[in-house]
Formats: C-alpha cells, sequence, structure tokens
C-alpha cells in the first residue's frame, strides 16, 4: 500500500501518475485531497467544473460530484479504462480521503509530479473549488 500526500500537488498530473500505477496494480491511498490543485484562472475553473455538475438532468445523470475527494477519484477514474474489468478493479484499490484520517502524514511517499514550488501560473485549490460548487466544507 503506498500513502500518497495530495497537499500542493497539481491534480491532473497526479491523476497520471496514480492511474499509471493502479493498472500496475498496487494500492494507493491518496490524503490531502481537498490541498491538491488545478491551475488556471479561478473564474474558467469554477465556470467549467459548474457546467459539468449542472449538465444532464437529476435522474439519468451524468452525475458529477462537488466534494474534493470525490473529484480528485473522478479525475482519476476518466484515466482509466474503468469500463472494463482491469480498470474496475484498479479503481477499487484506489481510496481518497479529505485530511488525514488515520494519521497516514508520516508514511507517505513524495510522487514524482508537478508541485505549487513548479508552477508559476494561477491556480485553485480543490477545496475552494468545492465551496464554490456549493459543498459544505467538512474537512477544515
Amino acid at each position: 500500500m503506498i500513502v500518497v500526500n495530495a497537499d500542493g500537488a497539481v491534480m491532473g498530473r497526479l491523476a497520471t501518475v496514480l492511474a499509471k500505477r493502479l493498472l500496475e496494480g498496487e494500492t494507493i491511498v491518496v490524503i490531502n485531497a481537498e490541498n491538491a490543485i488545478i491551475t488556471g484562472e479561478k473564474g474558467v475553473i469554477e465556470n467549467r467544473f459548474y457546467d459539468k455538475r449542472e449538465r444532464g438532468d437529476r435522474i439519468k445523470g451524468p452525475f458529477y460530484p462537488r466534494y474534493p475527494d470525490m473529484i480528485l477519484k473522478r479525475v482519476v477514474r476518466g484515466m482509466l479504462p474503468y469500463k472494463q474489468s482491469r480498470g474496475e478493479t484498479a479503481l477499487k484499490r484506489l481510496k481518497v480521503f479529505m485530511g488525514d484520517p488515520d494519521n497516514l502524514k508520516e508514511k507517505a511517499v513524495k510522487i514524482n509530479a508537478k508541485t505549487i514550488e513548479d508552477i508559476e501560473s494561477k491556480y485553485i485549490t480543490i477545496g475552494d473549488l468545492s465551496k464554490s460548487l456549493g459543498a459544505k466544507p467538512r474537512w477544515e
């Protein structure tokens, strides 16, 4: 089992690394999902995710999450062949948490993905995005 701290990691870059490792058969636990970042203008990102959330209807879907842990899991799911059996089992090996539930921070390993120190552009955290989508902040 690999524990990954998503604090300050760029969400898309982190998700690609996680998807590759999940397909290789590793079990991954991600902590501090609300502190991962999405690069770009705040308003543009909020509008894009709001449009994804409001698309379709309430009964048939598509359903898009509003909480940080589920947003990150949905992004990783998009990088897996989740309709095939190997992608389905890979997604079951992924656990994403807000905060540090079992004090796993000491066991966390560094994933080779871009972090907040490597970028010079504007960004928004997934926690702030979730608040703007209407999620009640249970991660604070």
